[in-house]
């Protein structure tokens, strides 16, 4: 039976008052080849790529523990939450459940309220209801937008995206729209990704996963693995990389990803950041350039489950391929990812929080340029789902169980 949702905690009205098997190897497609020998030509066109420093590897174990670290947990008895988002004005958060569920939730409620109106969800694996963000113009649209694992004609499934309009007492999602679907479908139930997140030109990202097919990233006539660009109501840019390239589909922005499970804007580039699982190492994060290859998996620095070798796996890097800002030997598992730009504490500016699902971690680490250091552990126990900075300067998480909360973290004095 599914444990009640209750407050821990009484909380005042508003948020800002609250808290002063193996795949076999295979030749890379024809679309690919020429993708690939088309990347120089493709950069010049969009745009020069940025300075880049090598990968720097996470410490691992030797990841310091922060311990001036202050929690509270706001919820319980969420099912498998997935993702959050703030509504303006003090209006409360909305949360996913990965079973389907679009809650709204305010402090002071003793439990969310369901939402109507939200699109069917194949809830298998680790697909269902995923991401949810606000439209750029959410304050005259109301518009809502929804990532989730969308069935096929063959019992397969892949990722869909689409938006609704969020009623002014936030009950209904009305008339909900699919505008983009991944293609084709091919998930059991593994490596849907996946993130949405709109650029400060309005742009609309998807970061999607390879759906456990490993070959598939590198395929360009395909939609795993990739992050695709496209405009809000589902249209493709005619400046996206591959727009007019034969066999490669025109959303693509960049390809060779794995299972992006993290992604946000930059607040101080503008830039778009992702990370990603690896393997059985071999996580990552990634700064995502038109047209670029960052390599899964034909680079990687993890290996396969079983112990072995990653079959298509030629070493950690190769020629035309975009090497990882960021990696770990040692998988976190890493899932959402929020930038922290507040004032409220002062040592967590411009750094940037990623959660860990295996390792039950919260993880921050300073952001200098295009670089990632001094990784610490912010908080242990919980595998994290989800982290949002919050309106109020407090960092929020989702945790994944059936039994999922909603801890706010804060630092002590």
């Amino acid at each position: 039976m599914k444990p009640a949702i209750r407050p821990i905690a009484q909380l005042p009205l508003s948020f800002s008052a609250s808290v002063k098997m193996l795949s076999p190897v295979r030749p890379l497609s024809q679309a690919c080849l020429a993708a690939m020998l088309a990347t120089i030509s493709i950069a010049s066109l969009v745009h020069a790529p940025a300075a880049r420093a090598d990968t720097v590897m996470s410490p691992g174990e030797k990841t310091p523990v922060a311990k001036n670290i202050a929690t509270e947990t706001l919820l319980e008895g969420l099912d498998h939450p997935w993702s959050m988002a703030f509504l303006p004005d003090n209006g409360g958060m909305l949360i996913t459940e990965r079973s389907g569920a679009l809650n709204f939730w305010k402090p002071g409620n003793d439990k969310p309220a369901p939402i109507n109106g939200t699109p069917q969800v194949w809830a298998q694996g680790q697909g269902g209801l995923l991401d949810v963000v606000l439209a750029p113009d959410f304050a005259t649209s109301r518009h809502i937008y929804l990532s989730y694992a969308e069935e096929g004609k063959d019992g397969k499934a892949g990722t869909a995206v689409g938006f609704g309009t969020l009623s002014a007492d936030n009950t209904t999602l009305a008339d909900f729209k699919v505008v983009f679907r991944q293609e084709p479908k091919l998930s059991t139930g593994n490596h849907f990704g996946s993130r949405i997140i709109f650029d400060r030109k309005g742009y609309m990202f998807i970061a999607l996963g390879e759906n456990n097919q490993r070959p598939t990233s590198q395929d360009l006539d395909k939609l795993q693995g990739k992050i695709v660009r496209l405009f809000p109501d589902g249209r493709i840019p005619q400046d996206n990389p591959f727009v007019g390239k034969q066999g490669v589909r025109p959303e693509i922005w960049s390809y060779g990803h794995r299972n992006q499970q993290g992604a946000a804007l930059n607040p101080w580039s503008g830039a778009l950041w992702t990370n990603e699982h690896g393997p059985r190492g071999g996580d990552e994060v990634n700064i995502p350039e038109p047209g670029k290859n960052y390599g899964w998996p034909l680079a990687t620095y993890g290996i396969n489950y079983s112990g072995l070798p990653i079959p298509e796996a030629k070493g950690t890097d190769g020629p035309g391929l975009t090497q990882p800002i960021y990696a770990w030997k040692v998988s976190p598992a890493i899932s959402g990812m929020a930038f922290y730009d507040s004032d409220r504490f002062a040592s967590w500016k411009h750094s940037v929080f990623i959660g860990a699902l295996s390792q039950k971690r919260l993880l921050n680490l300073k952001v200098d340029g295009n670089t990632l250091k001094d990784e610490q552990v912010i908080f242990e126990g919980e595998r994290i789902r989800d982290v949002k900075v919050g309106p109020d300067g407090y960092v929020y998480v989702l945790t994944d169980d059936s039994n999922g909360k909603l801890i706010r973290l804060g630092q002590k004095n």
